[in-house]
């Protein structure tokens, strides 16, 4: 009878190891509770998170409970073997599901992920504990682990907080770290990028074209938290870096001054202000003073460069004496200027003009999109500041790479995709489709819509559906419930029904995109592509 109760525990607590394993996962893609992410997460999705066939443990183990309170030795070896079987079963179901799922963004075992899988542990293994000295108790012990199996997640989150005084610790320590390893190297150009979107097109862009120049190191891929921007400069900043190229990323008010103590730039980017984040921040004009931060922060002789044709960056009171680099293209009297904007499958064409200089020059990039233009203004604007001359600028400019999944112009098989899947917004789908009504051939748009938008994030999907019906032949919307605003606003237009595919998985897509006949090339633009934490299937 004890082997039995024993395998029960062991099978149970190995159980839990491996479903700890989507916990962790979630924890880390909601920032480990930032804001409460990781919390709102969890209420979000109350129903897959509590309701699974753990319940199933529970309600046997308190048969187990009743069955030993009448001494039912043979019922109750028959319990513990449904329990163990229960559990065998959703080991492998859960452990088939995972093999099969590509999640964009994986868990990333770091450091921290270990030292809470260690006190995760810790706490399962309590029960047992229990049992060992208290033989009595092991029917207890087990329905107290069959109970942290199903609240697995709140376990994960209780496990988060027993080790918050530890990680604050390290947290300090890799802070003091990286200021000092800053305050070292005294002609370090520092540069800080923020907005509400198109922040790492635009520092890979000003990368690109300072290196014709500088040796400039940007933060890598989306690296653009507190945390992130410590482990570039202890790990990837070194000495023969002429320029640091600091991308911002914020949730809340506050945020971005954060990460201006930490780096100190004594130059700053806003690339556009709107709704991205609406959610977290509650309203535009809290988005608007915390992307403002950044240049309030800069010295005062320090150079800001902001976009004249944003009227959240125009209307901004700007409490700081730094000079002030305004770029533009429907706007008049800005140090940059671009007009005559030429996009096609092979990139973009435009023309500029310097404030002071009466030439006008022509810039080429296998950029796409205008707002892409508005971000090779803003590194022109500082790359001319730093003395780097106009043929220079143009050689930089040509030699930009597309950044991944950022309108990225790709030929898939009998298709051609716009990758657009990283983090979509009201204005740069607009952006996206407008690149895409430039394009000669069979147009289509796969999208799952437009989140953390607050409570205008139905209006803004619905507007983005109407959008979509000006200028898709075709369109794929990935998740019924969620592109429900959408094909509303589809509707709306009068677009035609039989135009619109419905599936659950993105993947499903590339299938129906090879499997089409048309006449003309098939253009596909891949608007947006929502994190694991809002999968529908």
């Amino acid at each position: 009878m004890m082997i039995l109760f024993y395998l029960t525990y062991i099978l149970i607590f190995v159980y839990t190891i491996f479903i700890s394993l989507k916990s962790y996962h979630m924890l880390q893609q909601n920032l480990y509770n930032e804001n409460n992410r990781y919390l709102k997460w969890i209420w979000k999705n109350k129903t897959n998170v509590f309701i699974n066939i753990n319940l199933y443990g529970i309600l046997f183990t308190i048969l187990i409970l009743m069955a030993s309170h009448y001494n039912l030795d043979s019922l109750n070896q028959f319990f513990l073997v449904i329990v163990m079987t229960v559990y065998l079963v959703s080991y492998f179901n859960d452990k088939k599901a995972i093999s099969k799922s590509q999640n964009k963004k994986p868990l990333v075992i770091t450091a921290r992920i270990k030292r809470l899988m260690v006190t995760t542990n810790i706490l399962y293994l309590i029960p047992l504990i229990i049992t060992i000295f208290n033989n009595n108790l092991r029917e207890i012990s087990l329905f107290i682990l069959t109970i942290m199996t199903s609240l697995n997640f709140i376990v994960i989150f209780i496990a988060l907080l027993i080790n918050h005084p530890l990680e604050r610790m390290v947290y300090h320590y890799y802070e003091y770290k990286a200021k000092t390893k800053l305050k070292s190297m005294n002609n370090l150009k520092i540069i800080g990028i923020t907005g509400s979107y198109g922040k790492t097109s635009c520092k890979n862009i000003l990368a690109d074209i300072l290196n014709v120049k500088y040796n400039a190191l940007a933060t890598p891929k989306s690296l653009n938290t507190f945390n992130g921007l410590m482990i570039t400069i202890n790990n990837q900043l070194s000495k023969f870096d002429d320029i640091f190229i600091a991308e911002m990323g914020a949730y809340v008010v506050g945020e971005i001054h954060k990460l201006c103590e930490l780096v100190t730039p004594k130059y700053g980017i806003i690339t556009s202000i709107g709704t991205a984040h609406l959610e977290t921040f509650g309203s535009r004009e809290n988005i608007q003073k915390a992307k403002m931060e950044l240049i309030e922060f800069l010295p005062s002789d320090g150079i800001g460069v902001l976009n004249k044709d944003d009227p959240m960056q125009v209307s901004y009171k700007i409490k700081n004496d730094c000079k002030i680099l305004w770029v533009g293209i429907d706007s008049d009297d800005v140090f940059v200027k671009a007009s005559n904007i030429k996009c096609s499958g092979s990139g973009t064409t435009f023309d500029v003009k310097f404030k002071g200089d009466k030439n006008t020059y022509p810039f080429t990039t296998k950029l796409l999109g205008k707002h892409n233009v508005y971000n090779i203004l803003s590194a022109l604007a500082l790359g001319y500041s730093f003395g780097i001359n106009v043929h220079d600028l143009q050689l930089g400019v040509k030699k930009v790479k597309p950044v991944e999944h950022r309108l990225e112009l790709k030929k898939m098989g009998k298709f051609y995709q716009i990758d657009d899947a990283y983090n979509s917004n009201p204005v740069g789908a607009k952006s996206a489709l407008d690149v895409l009504a430039m394009m000669n051939g069979e147009k289509v748009v796969v999208t799952p819509g437009m989140i953390e938008l607050g409570d205008k994030e139905e209006e803004y999907n619905h507007i983005f559906g109407e959008q979509i019906a000006e200028v898709a032949d075709k369109v794929i919307l990935v998740g019924e419930k969620k592109t429900k605003p959408i094909y509303e606003g589809l509707i709306a237009k009068k677009y035609n029904k039989n135009n619109i595919t419905i599936i659950n998985d993105v993947k499903e897509a590339y299938t129906i995109l090879n499997s089409m006949k048309a006449k003309k090339d098939i253009y596909a633009l891949f608007e947006n592509d929502l994190p694991d934490t809002y999968n529908e299937k």
